[in-house]
């Protein structure tokens, strides 16, 4: 046989065995929907091992080519239930399989992505989550998200400043221990590293996640105390459009002057939404306008927001998809902080106020390819704020922000996820900051692997440089003895949950956290009112760690479907950073000082070690009990905020003798519920805060405190004048005392596309103080009509 022969036998049968291989080869292939909608899913993961997984294309369809076996068809995608079933396949044979997903949010299977950077279901993340629907935003009429925040088991907001299970104090919006994500990337000012609250694009909202407890190791620097992720909605197969809008105005207070004639304090706004395919582009469109005249004096606001996602899914390259995301606002308003008395707590002090003309802008392109069970994705941000105002004490600032990240997804049920992140600040020169420059450079990666399809283990790690001008990291890999220095500051997390039962789940989780201090917490210099605001660029990072144990419990009752979830939390932290109002020099420095120069004001200081302890138990879900869809939110946390190595004598900051953390209070219980019956609605919230337990003692004395001359016939304690807070001190017991807060809410459905309400807010009209000199809103009545089509 010669040479040409003996290759053309090897080529026939090269030819015959692929022919043979083609003909005993097999094909899954369909269309991913919504069970209840019929829209088709993009990007939904179809697979029947980790080898052989496909993602849906801009139609929903999908094919995967097998050999003849026994295999299991599964599919993936956030929101959504996982769907299984399985598959027998002979040679040759095509199985068309239509896959129905069923929407997680009316099933104990919801799927979120915070908790790990991944999809996975809520039931099986190791930390404290809580999730907040579009829905109820939209039923309380909320036109900041913190409204909403508040609404959360264990959070609350004060003048800006969130505070998850008694993490933060308050802070004039000078940092931040939460770290607010729009989808899935920082949402933090470069100068103040605060939340923009009424930036953030309610219009379009598909959910907010709410972790609980120091996540650096996944989200960096600003997590030292939790994550908010808010995700924003993706077009459906039909084209959405949805428009709200609302009126309402305030009623008189029950405890202070009414300085306004009548009901001419008036709230109005509207909401525009619009997501639409377009061929193989995906697009959304929003809106905001929004008028508060104010139920304090001069505080007013007058706000203009547009914001568009545009995602381009190439034909070619299955997987592949380019896009940018833009948000862009004015806002033009006064600013309010503190009365003129206790008696006039709605008029500011000298019945003048810092009026204000802010611009916001970001715009955020991106890349991710999905291909098999891997994700790669680059993520970029540019975040832009410009604030304006009559004091001359204006602001610029620029946030640049870029993200690579890579996911694999193995056959073995291990999920590996691993980054890197840029971020670069510049502060323009100004008056209140002067001019400033930081870099954070940081890189993680997480694992996540299922053991005998019941013990979901997690471990995280991440290293993290922060460089603000001169000062920058110091890192250490044992924080309590410092015997090993680092360049950057590692942080680790460990997570455990058990799938003990069908619907019984088991968590405990520890995560270390670090916060680099802000540009405004070490530079800012200022005068609020009254007050001064003192720069401290001695100020130093804060380290910490938060642990818990958890049990998740599904239960069914009826159509009812929902989560009892029961957590014992414990946090610690070091160089604890916190607003001291105190008397200093006009330097900065703290002293026994007169006349003109003694100045009542803040600064940022390190205190120390501080310790929180608790525990939380909530209860949500939602269906039909009867003919009755019900929706529930509820929970009670108890909280013990302490300083563990407290001395009487030497810790005067606070109340004499109070070992509690400042601003803090021991209990909080939020509830939320609401009934669907056909056309009509009924809604009820409340919250429950005890009293504060602690605030800074000047708040309580004459700025003359020292210089009482009782042989002279002066006592400066008892001339109202001479308080910061004119009648805070006679009054005390009005601030310092606990307060339930009502809403109530009814709505009716006019046909299928609207839908008016009407909603009552403090409908006891209840007079509290989120700190002290913030009287806060009286009652309030809204009405609301809504437009969906």
């Amino acid at each position: 046989m010669n040479k040409s022969t003996a290759k053309l036998i090897v080529v026939l049968a090269l030819f015959c065995s692929i022919l043979k291989a083609q003909t005993n080869a097999c094909s899954i292939k369909g269309f991913v929907t919504d069970s209840k909608s019929g829209d088709t899913l993009i990007g939904a993961i179809v697979s029947v091992d980790a080898k052989n997984a496909v993602a849906a294309d801009l139609h929903g369809y999908f094919e995967l080519r097998v050999t003849a076996g026994s295999y299991t068809l599964q599919c993936n995608m956030a929101g959504y239930s996982a769907f299984k079933t399985p598959l027998q396949l002979n040679e040759g044979e095509t199985a068309n399989i239509p896959v129905l997903m069923i929407d997680a949010n009316t099933s104990l299977d919801e799927v979120v992505v915070s908790a790990g950077k991944f999809e996975q279901k809520l039931s099986d993340v190791t930390v404290s989550m809580d999730i907040i629907k579009p829905s109820l935003i939209e039923n309380k009429n909320a036109t900041n998200l913190d409204v909403i925040i508040n609404q959360v088991p264990g959070v609350t907001v004060a003048d800006g400043q969130a505070s998850m299970r008694g993490g933060s104090g308050f802070s004039y919006g000078a940092g931040s221990r939460v770290l607010m994500l729009v989808d899935e990337m920082p949402m933090i000012s470069a100068d103040a590293g605060d939340i923009k609250w009424n930036y953030l694009p309610l219009e379009n909202i598909e959910q907010v996640e709410v972790i609980k407890g120091a996540s650096s190791a996944l989200f960096g620097s600003s997590a030292l105390n939790g994550v908010i992720n808010l995700r924003t909605i993706y077009p459906k197969d039909k084209p959405m459009t949805s428009i709200i809008t609302s009126f309402g105005s305030f009623d008189a207070p029950s405890k202070t002057y009414k300085w306004w004639q009548g009901t001419t304090q008036f709230q109005k706004g509207i909401n525009l939404s619009h997501a639409q395919k377009i061929g193989r582009f995906d697009l959304v469109l929003g809106g905001h306008l929004f008028t508060d005249d104010g139920f304090r004096m001069l505080e007013t606001e007058e706000r203009k927001r547009f914001n568009c996602n545009l995602k381009y899914n190439f034909k070619k390259i299955q997987g592949l998809a380019v896009g940018v995301n833009t948000n862009m606002m004015n806002t033009v308003g006064g600013l309010f902080f503190l009365w003129q008395s206790y008696d006039s707590a709605y008029i500011p002090q000298g019945r003048s106020i810092q009026k204000y003309n802010n611009d916001r802008f970001n715009i955020d392109p991106f890349v991710t390819y999905f291909w098999k069970n891997n994700k790669l994705s680059l993520r970029n941000r540019y975040f832009k704020t410009v604030n304006r105002n009559d004091k001359g004490q204006g602001s610029s600032a620029e946030l640049y922000y870029s993200e690579l990240q890579y996911q694999k997804r193995f056959d073995n049920n291990l999920n590996i996820t691993t980054g890197a992140v840029y971020m670069e600040q510049q502060v323009l020169g100004d008056s209140l900051y002067g001019k400033h420059s930081g870099q954070n450079i940081a890189g993680y990666i997480q694992a996540d692997k299922k053991f005998f399809d019941k013990l979901t283990v997690s471990l995280g790690l991440r290293g993290e440089f922060y460089k603000l001008d001169t000062a920058k990291t110091n890192g250490y890999l044992f924080p309590h003895d410092r015997k090993v220095p680092l360049p950057f500051q590692p942080v680790a997390r460990i997570g455990l949950n058990y799938h003990a039962f069908e619907y019984t789940f088991f968590r405990a989780s520890f995560g270390q956290g670090y916060r680099f201090p802000s540009v405004a917490e070490k530079f800012v210099s200022t005068a609020v009112s009254s007050l001064k605001i003192y720069p401290n660029n001695s100020l130093q990072p804060e380290r910490g760690y938060s642990a818990e144990v958890g049990l998740k419990q599904g239960f069914k009752l009826g159509g009812f479907q929902g989560f009892l979830d029961l957590a014992a939390f414990y946090t610690k932290y070091e160089s604890m950073v916190e607003f001291v109002f105190d008397i200093y020099k006009p330097g900065g420095a703290t002293g026994i000082f007169y006349q003109d120069i003694a100045y009542a004001g803040f600064k940022s200081q390190n205190i120390g070690e501080a310790q929180i302890s608790g525990y939380e138990a909530s209860v949500s879900g939602t269906g039909k009990i009867g003919p009755i869809k019900v929706t529930l939110f509820s929970g009670y946390t108890y909280m013990n905020p302490i300083n563990p190595n407290f001395d009487p004598k030497r810790d005067t900051l606070g109340l004499p003798g109070v070992n509690v953390l400042k601003y803090r209070s021991k209990h909080l219980l939020k509830n939320d519920i609401q009934l669907d019956y056909k056309f009509l609605a009924l809604g009820y919230s409340t919250r429950f805060q005890s009293k504060t337990e602690n605030i800074d003692r000047r708040f309580t004395q004459s700025i003359l405190h020292e210089y009482n001359d009782i042989a002279n016939g002066v006592n400066w304690d008892e001339v109202d004048a001479t308080y910061i807070l004119p009648g805070l001190n006679k009054n005390f017991g009005e601030f310092q005392k606990s307060v339930w807060v009502h809403d109530a809410r009814i709505s009716c459905k006019i046909g299928k596309y609207v839908k008016i309400s009407f909603i009552v807010n403090n409908f006891t009209n209840v007079s509290y103080q989120a700190r002290p000199g913030d009287l806060r809103a009286p009652t309030q009545y809204v009405g609301q009509l809504a437009l969906k089509f």
